[in-house]
């Protein structure tokens, strides 16, 4: 039986971090940013500036922004952030978005109206928009900091006064599901996990979870339907076995990545502040569960596992990384597929455990159309780590390269070296994905 404490954190985990987003999360945290800047300053600014981390550079770089007709850039989603003007959104900012709001767009962007710089110095999430305008002779900003976390705001200043955190401007700060300091993620283990996926009462959870279902199968339905990307889900389809529950589990994640890396405006719910992994932790168990014929609570208790250990992942991680979070949202898949073909805690934990040993290898560099053929390589070697563990009664031992004697010191490994030795990759990745000259 799990204390009040752990229920509640855990509840509150799922509803801070199942929430909905249109497009890829790193344009849409820019154009956040940027309508909250325009809140800020109460008029539509006459310049912009924008000062982002070589992470979100590397994110948005190759990605269309939603709504905007195709274009790409971070000058493009702080553009399409202003003319939005729909904060309160939040990642869903750019639904706000006109079809004749796009030659605004254009038209700025000719006009040169933001200038993109890195902010040096600064690793992970980081967003810094300051917008201005003139009155007479004065000339008027507003400046907000998104940090950490894609919709964290951690600086509000206007006509360099700061209104926030110094201020305490909480109406202009949606209030957080958890604490600041986030210790809640700490309590995150894979038994307690299990125990409060098999113990939670639906009505805390089932409302989270629905709406991942819906959302989620909805945009994969429209990666099969229409021409996104290279359709990797579409081509899994055509030329594996569609009857093989793992070639559709597989096609279902890829395909709603192959539409949304490309701009459609369908939104998806995330998880650990990505769509890709939102996709990739849930419709693999949702297509599993109606394999085995589950009833939606056997689904919905499946996917808080999937969800939590990909979230236990991801708080060691980091939210940006040069290790590809799909591999972690895979194996967060995994143990849900493994519970809900009676899989034991110990059978859950191997699962895990042989999906990121074997997959854990996979880099980030940047979201882009390649990302759905990622996932659906991250969620073969997660099957095959749960057919492992199962079917075979087989899993990686301890000591084994990153292998722990148990799959949180498992979990903890993967994530020093994720958060930690990965940074010089990182800093690789970018500087040769920007060594072409090409803008930010």
């Amino acid at each position: 039986m799990l204390d009040t404490t752990t229920y509640r954190a855990f509840c509150a985990i799922l509803e801070e971090e199942l929430v909905p987003a249109m497009g890829c999360t790193e344009p849409i945290a820019v154009a956040f940013a940027a309508a909250k800047a325009r809140q800020v300053l109460g008029e539509m600014p006459e310049r912009a500036e924008v000062y982002c981390s070589a992470n979100i550079v590397k994110n948005v770089k190759s990605v269309k922004v939603p709504n905007t007709g195709g274009m790409r850039g971070i000058d493009v989603a702080v553009i399409a952030g202003v003319l939005a003007n729909a904060a309160d959104r939040e990642l869903e900012v750019l639904e706000a978005l006109k079809p004749e709001d796009r030659a605004g767009i254009g038209l700025l962007k000719e006009q040169g109206f933001c200038r993109v710089e890195l902010a040096e110095g600064i690793e992970g999430l980081h967003i810094d928009v300051r917008l201005f305008a003139r009155e007479g002779s004065a000339e008027r900003s507003a400046r907000v900091v998104v940090k950490d976390t894609h919709t964290g705001i951690r600086l509000i200043e206007k006509d360099g006064v700061e209104l926030y955190p110094a201020g305490k401007a909480l109406s202009l700060v949606r209030a957080s599901k958890v604490s600041s300091d986030r210790h809640e993620y700490a309590l995150l283990n894979v038994r307690d996990i299990v125990a409060f996926a098999e113990s939670v009462k639906l009505e805390d959870v089932a409302p989270v979870i629905r709406r991942q279902i819906a959302m989620n199968e909805a945009i994969a339905e429209e990666g099969l339907k229409g021409e996104y990307g290279v359709s990797v889900g579409k081509t899994l389809l055509g030329q594996r076995d569609r009857r093989d529950v793992r070639v559709r589990a597989r096609a279902l994640a890829a395909a709603g990545s192959d539409a949304r890396m490309a701009g459609c405006s369908m939104p998806v719910v995330i998880n650990s502040g990505s769509g890709n992994q939102g996709l990739t932790v849930s419709l693999p168990v949702v297509e599993y569960a109606r394999e085995l014929g589950a009833d939606e609570e056997r689904i919905i208790r499946a996917l808080v596992i999937s969800n939590l250990i990909a979230l236990e992942q991801k708080e060691y991680i980091g939210k940006l990384s040069a290790y590809c979070g799909a591999v972690s949202a895979a194996a967060g898949a995994a143990a849900g597929i493994a519970w809900l073909e009676g899989g034991s805690l110990e059978i859950i934990g191997a699962a895990v455990s042989n999906a990121i040993a074997t997959a854990g290898g996979i880099l980030c560099d940047g979201a882009k159309s390649s990302c759905a053929a990622k996932i659906a390589t991250a969620l073969e070697a997660a099957i095959l780590g749960e057919e492992l563990a199962l079917k075979e009664g087989r899993h990686f031992s301890d000591g084994e390269g990153l292998v722990g004697p148990d799959v949180d010191a498992t979990i903890r490994n993967v994530g020093i070296v994720g958060s930690q030795g990965m940074r010089p990759t990182d800093a690789h990745i970018i500087r040769v994905m920007l060594g072409n000259g090409e803008e930010c």
